[in-house]
């Protein structure tokens, strides 16, 4: 699961089949990946607020759905958030890279990683962070994330350091 291909194999093998987001290149491996599978549709949004809705139309629909994003969108998308998938449980995945994550990033992005966690928690939108390495870790999070989505039908969000689904983009 900490590579592109494996995770994206385990997301359809668990019946996530709506994809959305808006690109960053600490995902680019994996929705390079998504975009490439037949029968796979990976949608891309113009901003993070925008595929929240795109994502709760999918639920709505019957479709389990994924978000890719940067931390840098979760000001953008709070709103949605809290005022659609946290009101009316329509649980989504969102895929989050951690962009400014120990304060190493472009100086746009540090602050973001600062507390785009204490913003989740705040929220009240469950978390968890998926570190390279770690899949034991990873797997753990997972579980929680499926838990969540099938049995509180909330957002859970995995919060991606640098180094997982980029892969040959540095």
């Amino acid at each position: 699961m900490l590579n592109s291909k494996s995770f994206a194999d385990r997301l359809i093998a668990e019946k996530f089949d709506f994809f959305t987001g808006v690109p960053c290149s600490l995902l680019s491996g994996l929705i390079s990946d998504l975009e490439s599978r037949p029968g796979v549709n990976y949608i891309p949004a113009v901003r993070e607020d925008a595929a929240v809705g795109l994502c709760a139309g999918a639920y709505m629909a019957g479709s389990l759905p994924v978000l890719l994003m940067q931390n840098s969108g979760l000001g953008y998308s709070l709103n949605a958030f809290t005022s659609l998938n946290l009101i009316y449980n329509i649980p989504v995945l969102v895929v989050m890279s951690w962009r400014g994550f120990g304060g190493k990033d472009a100086p746009e992005h540090i602050i973001m990683g600062d507390i785009n966690e204490p913003l989740l928690e705040t929220s009240g939108m469950p978390h968890a962070v998926l570190e390279p390495g770690d899949e034991a870790g990873a797997e753990a999070a997972f579980q929680q994330a499926l838990d969540t989505i099938r049995n509180k039908k909330i957002p859970f969000t995995l919060l991606v350091k640098k180094g997982l689904y980029n892969e040959g983009h540095h």
